[in-house]
């Protein structure tokens, strides 16, 4: 997401055999990193619903969900 030198993301559940971009299975936040102090938003239960199903976050996300959790 996001255009030229505005960069956005969002946080999602995907295969693991799908492309990188390509289909993903649920949205389940976003972050921002531009905003001062930059926006983070995920939503915790069905972060951890799929997390039980076996879903492995990636480095990144998981730093994420620390500082969203550290916020809350």
């Amino acid at each position: 997401m996001g255009s030229n030198r505005r960069p956005a993301y969002r946080v999602v559940v995907a295969d693991s055999r799908s492309p990188r971009d390509g289909r993903f299975i649920e949205i389940i936040g976003h972050y921002n990193p531009l905003t001062k102090p930059p926006t983070v938003v995920i939503d915790h239960a069905k972060a951890d619903d799929w997390i039980r199903k076996g879903a492995q976050p990636s480095n990144t996300v998981k730093r994420l969900i620390e500082v969203v959790k550290a916020s809350a």
